[in-house]
């Protein structure tokens, strides 16, 4: 039997790690690690967290002194189109077998708040925050607005759409 993918989900604020959304997040990194042709088992480290919890996160590990919605940790880089095959097992951990692909980190706070801005359900926000995250640990970035930044969004549709979760 084929090793499946590992995805921890650690909570340090009340009631964020209920079931619907752990299994809500393991779908979303299932899906999208499989729609970008990701063939070994990785596993993907998430922890749920409120805005002072990110704030301390991202002004510890990326010198940014604000809150943000998901910080996503890669372990390894890659490059968007080019997902970790059989050809990086040597990048596999000896001891489980596994591709640690890296951490992300989400606000549940900035999920409740950027959903009733954009007028849809918390549900639909952690999904696309979730997708987005994996597309980062994936290589994928947005930080200019042409091109990469199209490439990412497209990739997100395809997955919120997989998903069968509409904007």
């Amino acid at each position: 039997m084929a090793k499946r993918h590992y995805i921890p989900v650690t909570a340090d604020v009340p009631g964020a790690a209920s079931a619907d959304n752990c299994a809500l997040i393991r779908k979303v990194i299932r899906t999208a690690l499989q729609l970008e042709g990701v063939t070994l088992p990785c596993e993907v480290d998430v922890l749920l967290t409120n805005d002072a919890g990110i704030h301390a996160i991202n002004r510890e590990m990326r010198g940014v002194d604000r809150p943000t919605d998901v910080l996503s940790f890669p372990e390894f880089e890659f490059f968007p189109g080019n997902p970790p095959t059989e050809a990086d097992a040597e990048l596999c951990d000896v001891a489980t077998g596994l591709l640690p692909l890296g951490d992300m980190v989400l606000s549940m706070e900035r999920v409740r708040a950027q959903a009733k801005e954009f007028g849809h359900s918390n549900r639909r926000e952690l999904a696309y925050l979730v997708t987005h995250s994996v597309l980062h640990l994936l290589g994928y970035d947005h930080l200019d607005e042409g091109v990469q930044k199209k490439q990412m969004r497209a990739r997100e549709d395809a997955v919120m759409e997989a998903l069968g979760i509409a904007r």
